[in-house]
């Protein structure tokens, strides 16, 4: 078999579409794919194989030599993800074993060079016998203009916007493809221009387009479709349209000059994302996405001097990330001494510290740094951050693990709820209906409650502001999260409408993202004592303030903000990670939990 692997979902699924449509095959027979929580394969059949680097990764955990595969493909390697770096590494020692595997690295911006010299393994001088090669190919590019402003853009979404609009006013016939930084931006930049697209209504007609990977499967394909007579698409995307993804028609590039990163601070130790300025390769890597079937246009709302000082590439995820998730699933494999793994680009040790660090509290590994058993080994077979993994293990023994399988699979959609900017107060009031006092993820197990008790119906969700694709995809990620506990003989069993056994579970995985409330009004990390604020989308963030309470990621803008938060008792923290805290004296304790009782 030949596998493909690409960095992001919306990749593999049209490029394995693509693939399948050239040979005329049915997809799922000799050509498939597979992707976390989704796969379109035949075991018999499959020759050809589209998967994300981290469904690689996930094979390679029950077949370390990939015995299945003959040739491997790592697509789009510039994008350097963790999963790209982890398989780099694993195949050198794959490789090792089996001489009849081949490998093929592929980009049209990768550093060539780097890759060759870390797979060479000639040693003789004759470079006859080279185990590694470059191979250049020139494929059909037609020419791209570039236009720079002349002058910084005080706001990138308004101006981007302004440069559709002056665009569609000005220019020939032809699609436009919009660079921005998330899907916040996409959406919102969707709905102004929708607002201009129905006061101009005379002439060509605008067809506007969300594109970003939170976005259902079939919404994704949306993109792909024929424009129709008379009409300009017009798509707005995350950097997921930056490369694999080629979409016919697309004349014109409008490229904001910043993407949104993953990157963990030294300081704060915190993971969070981060919107910052592009590299160069990714400027051309947009660039060139207007150059793919015909001539066409790029305009960059940045100036030709701010893109000299651009870095070249970008900061490879491996040196930028929380590595608890990396050093997991490397013990799994069967890598004892993770600092001694040949890493393309070594992570900073402190990064690696930390990561043992969070998977000795997790009690993923133990004492000796090998994987536990059987939680850490369990841990590892889960496609989830090793925080979630811990706390679905655990949830039979706190007697909710039906709710927490629930709100497991709602934190794998992206916005849950949906705001048209012409009713966002009646979405507010919708939004009302279902928040409780504890916290974002209870009010996600009442949202998912509600939708299976009113029999998934579309025009409910829709009268009620939410998203019914994304909550179909949690009940399908839902069952399949729940294969998995069967499986390691994880109990099913409900705690009914008490919330404390939730709350508690949640602090069992997530003990380490911890804050309390300064006098300030700000909250501070337990450890660290670094300054965070209430994400503007939790139920909590115009409530009366907790004094404690737990959260999933940062996000950095303006502020660092704690994005789905739920309230907390102190002790907790205590008693579930007595290795990770300590709460002064036992009669300290007892009088705090004393005060807050006479509060109440």
């Amino acid at each position: 078999m030949i596998g493909v692997t690409q960095p992001r979902r919306v990749a593999v699924t049209t490029v394995a579409s693509r693939v399948a449509d050239e040979k005329g095959a049915v997809l799922g027979h000799e050509v498939g794919y597979s992707i976390r929580f989704d796969s379109c394969c035949d075991v018999k059949a499959t020759r050809i194989k589209f998967l994300t680097d981290g469904m690689l990764v996930r094979e390679m955990m029950r077949d370390p030599l990939l015995s299945k595969y003959s040739v491997i493909m790592l697509d789009e390697a510039h994008e350097r993800t963790l999963h790209t770096d982890i398989i780099v590494g694993l195949l050198k020692k794959i490789m090792k074993k089996r001489d009849d595997l081949h490998l093929i690295v592929s980009s049209a911006t990768v550093d060539a060079e780097l890759f060759r010299s870390f797979f060479e393994t000639n040693t003789t001088g004759d470079r006859h016998s080279d185990t590694a090669t470059i191979i250049t190919l020139e494929g059909r590019t037609y020419p791209v203009e570039v236009l720079y402003t002349t002058r910084p853009v005080a706001d990138y979404l308004t101006a981007s916007v302004e440069t559709v609009l002056a665009l569609h006013r000005g220019e020939k016939p032809g699609d436009v493809l919009v660079f921005l930084t998330g899907q916040e931006e996409v959406e919102r930049g969707v709905e102004q221009l929708k607002e201009h697209a129905a006061r101009a209504n005379k002439g060509m007609q605008l067809l506007i387009l969300p594109l970003y990977g939170g976005l259902p499967y079939a919404e994704q394909l949306r993109v792909f479709h024929r424009t129709p007579r008379n009409t300009r698409k017009v798509i707005l995307a995350t950097n997921i349209a930056e490369t694999s993804v080629t979409i016919a028609g697309i004349v014109y590039v409008i490229d904001c000059g910043f993407v949104k990163l993953k990157a963990l601070s030294s300081e704060t130790n915190l993971e969070s994302l981060v919107v910052v300025p592009i590299s160069q390769s990714s400027a051309r890597q947009r660039a060139g996405r207007a150059g793919r079937l015909r001539s066409g246009k790029v305009y960059r709302l940045y100036s030709e001097d701010s893109y000299d000082k651009l870095q070249v590439s970008s900061v490879p995820e491996m040196q930028r990330s929380h590595l608890s998730p990396l050093v997991l699933q490397l013990k799994a494999l069967g890598v004892d001494n993770v600092l001694r793994f040949q890493f393309l680009s070594p992570p900073p040790a402190h990064n690696l510290l930390q990561a043992l660090e969070l998977l000795y509290a997790l009690e993923a590994i133990n004492d000796t740094s090998d994987l536990s058993r059987p939680l850490g080994e369990h841990m590892a077979e889960f496609p989830l951050n090793p925080m979630f993994a811990r706390m679905l293990l655990q949830s039979d023994q706190f007697g909710c693990s039906e709710e927490v399988l629930t709100v497991t699979a709602m934190l794998q959609i992206h916005h849950v709820f949906t705001v048209p900017s012409r009713a966002k107060g009646a979405a507010a009031t919708a939004r009302r209906m279902f928040c409780v006092y504890e916290g974002d993820h209870l009010t996600l197990l009442n949202i998912y409650r509600a939708f299976i008790r009113y029999n998934k119906n579309s025009r409910w969700c829709q009268e009620n502001y939410l998203n019914y694709k994304g909550l179909c995809r949690a009940v399908s990620i839902r069952e399949q999260l729940k294969k998995l506990l069967h499986r390691f003989k994880v109990k099913l069993v409900s705690c009914e409408d008490d919330p404390l056994p939730v709350q508690r579970c949640i602090v069992s995985g997530f003990f380490s993202n911890a804050a309390r409330l300064h006098y300030s009004g700000s909250y501070r990390t337990v450890r660290g004592d670094h300054t965070l604020h209430i994400h503007p989308s939790s139920v909590l963030y115009e409530q009366p303030a907790p004094q404690w309470l737990v959260f999933n990621e940062v996000i950095q803008t303006s502020k660092h903000f704690m994005r789905d938060v739920s309230v907390i008792e102190p002790e907790w923290l205590y008693e579930l990670a007595p290795h990770f805290y300590h709460y002064g004296t036992e009669r300290q304790l007892a009088e705090a939990k004393r005060r807050r009782t006479d509060q109440r």
